[in-house]
């Protein structure tokens, strides 16, 4: 009886996911359609605003030397000036290259994203970028394709472990739809935004960057985004030198990812308000312009020239430094974009300055330097966002080219060795390192961050006066039952903490205990942690010092004790989620 029960439960579960599975198959067919006609928006929105700006919407090259000097100069910094206030007042998320904070909705926020986000980041960056802001067109459509899927996804309702999967959903169908690169879209979002390979999700993320290819081709045509020659190894001796392009790539990436973060520390520190800021970084990037206009906007033009072999030596080496400062000075100064197109953009310039001086010096045995340009540009983006498979093949689609591919597979693996080795975190990590945020342990370290002391701690807290002797301290711990007593001043300000092991050492002398009071024992060393503090670190502090529970004090006085959190408490809230997470996959 018993039997037969479960087999009739096991059938309705396996037809509710089979129903489920094809439900979710169809919320990814839809989220494809809407990332792609959000990338096909976007992509109009540039071509829009740099006609509204430059009176010319074709790549910057074709018509930089009729412009007047101070159009040059002045444009750049009225863009950043309308860009400032649409971030700072509409969504400051839109800020920047736009991927990590997708990363972090997806680790802490089980993938919700606010819906205006894609609004807002599509006006952002389309002015950024048609102005003349030297990023890329990557990071927003990420941005915008997460949001679009994030937004269905809680209007319908999804669990939220499926929540992530849509939003991993629209990244992809937003790469593929802007790059037509449909494998390069799916290996990104499973590879750089969730970091699963399941089926349950990597199917949905196939068909919505399909469903979004199919589009794209529809209105744009089939064809890559780069059109260059045709390259092959031309000796065997080649395979000595790709690995040491590698290298020059990892070490370019690490100059760019530094340079991005440290113009973004400086521009953090000017004592200006933030939604001005782009515009000052828009007049310094207007400067730059006017002698390289190679680095405006996404760029392509010119990784054109250098796959094409049209740029000189020297032109091909300067390149490389005015695109990492066109860009950090961009990014850094709040304004929004990608740092896709500028990875290409230097690991073109960088791969043609290499292979420029291989082939004059190996002539013979070595392919012409816009080979190297092309390697190049995929050992960067490998460099710079730790992301070899997505590397490797999203330069295949977007040159159509596989006879480079070997040598682009050693080069973008020795790249990520190098920046692996000498930098902890991706382009994408380290913006949210710094905000305090590690995902590079999976998503049970993202459990611990999500989950905030405020959410667990008690607020019952046991406080004692420094003038207490320490014969009531004894029968204060006694009558309690807590482990720790919080010694406070007159003015109610924590100034201690006394544990059982702190009065061991004078529980036997009995004429010392009229004559000690609590100040005398307390530990006066006190860690603590605020409200807002997520729980990792709140596990990190008591397993540094051997203790199991910690003070929590106020926000705007950290001397004034409002609650504790203690190990158990961590520990059964974590429990809590993960079992509650388990419980959403099915």
């Amino acid at each position: 009886m018993v039997r037969k029960a479960w087999e009739i439960i096991s059938r309705v579960l396996g037809k509710w996911r089979l129903h489920y599975h094809v439900y979710l198959s169809l919320l990814a067919i839809l989220i494809g359609i809407l990332a792609a006609y959000g990338a096909l928006l976007f992509r109009f929105a540039i071509k829009f605003t740099q006609y509204c700006f430059y009176q010319d919407a074709r790549d910057i090259l074709a018509f930089a030397d009729t412009l007047p000097t101070y159009l040059i100069i002045a444009l750049p910094a009225l863009g950043g000036l309308l860009v400032g206030p649409i971030i700072y007042f509409g969504a400051r998320e839109a800020k920047g290259h736009g991927v990590p904070e997708v990363m972090e909705a997806v680790a802490l926020r089980g993938g919700r994203i606010r819906p205006r986000v894609a609004l807002i980041k599509i006006l952002a960056s389309g002015i950024s970028i048609g102005s003349g802001g030297s990023v890329g067109r990557e990071g927003p459509i990420v941005q915008i394709g997460s949001s679009i899927g994030s937004t269905l996804a809680q209007i319908l309702k999804v669990p939220h472990f499926r929540q992530r999967t849509l939003v991993g959903c629209g990244a992809a169908a937003g790469i593929a739809a802007t790059f037509n690169a449909p494998i390069a879209g799916v290996l990104f979002a499973v590879e750089v935004l969730l970091g699963d390979f399941g089926l349950t999700t990597f199917s949905p993320v196939v068909l919505s960057s399909v469903t979004a290819t199919t589009i794209s081709r529809y209105y744009l045509g089939d064809f890559p985004a780069f059109i260059i020659p045709s390259y092959k190894v031309v000796s065997l001796w080649e395979f000595l030198f790709y690995p040491l392009l590698g290298i020059a790539a990892g070490f370019a990436a690490l100059l760019f990812i530094s340079s991005l973060y440290k113009c973004e520390d400086l521009f953090e520190a000017l004592k200006i308000p933030e939604y001005l800021k782009p515009a000052l970084g828009g007049l310094f990037l207007g400067c730059i312009l006017w002698r390289w206009p190679h680095v405006f906007g996404v760029g392509y033009g010119s990784i054109n020239l250098s796959l094409e072999n049209q740029l000189p030596l020297l032109l091909l080496f300067t390149l490389i430094f005015v695109k990492i400062v066109a860009t950090s000075i961009t990014l850094g100064s709040g304004e929004s974009g990608g740092i896709f197109a500028p990875s290409l953009f230097i690991g073109a310039m960088a791969g043609g300055s290499f292979g420029y001086i291989v082939h004059g010096l190996f002539p013979l045995i070595t392919a012409s330097s816009g080979a190297y340009a092309l390697v190049g540009m995929g050992a960067l983006v490998a460099g710079t966002t730790h992301a070899p498979i997505t590397a490797i093949l999203i330069i295949f689609e977007l040159t159509g080219s596989y006879k480079i591919i070997l040598p682009l597979m050693i080069s973008c693996i020795v790249s990520t060795i190098i920046t692996t080795s000498l930098k902890r975190g991706s382009i994408y990590t380290i913006k949210l390192s710094r905000r305090g945020v590690d995902i590079a342990y999976g998503w049970e370290q993202s459990i611990l961050q999500a989950l905030k002391v405020r959410d667990i701690m008690n607020d019952q807290v046991v406080t004692i006066p420094e003038q207490m002797q320490l014969v009531d301290v004894i029968n204060t711990l006694k009558n309690k039952d807590v482990s720790y007593l919080h010694v406070i001043d007159d003015t109610g300000a924590l100034t201690g903490i006394i544990s059982f092991r702190d009065i061991r050492p004078v529980l036997q002398e009995e004429t010392v205990k009229r004559l000690i009071i609590a100040r005398d024992v307390a530990t006066t060393d006190v860690v603590t942690i605020r409200p807002f503090d997520n729980i990792q670190l709140a596990l990190r502090e008591m397993g540094g010092r051997g203790i199991s529970q910690l003070p929590v004090v106020a926000e705007s006085d950290n001397r004034k004790v409002i609650g504790t959190v203690s190990k158990r408490d961590v520990l059964a809230a974590y429990d809590k989620a993960v079992v509650n997470r388990e419980i959403e996959i099915y």
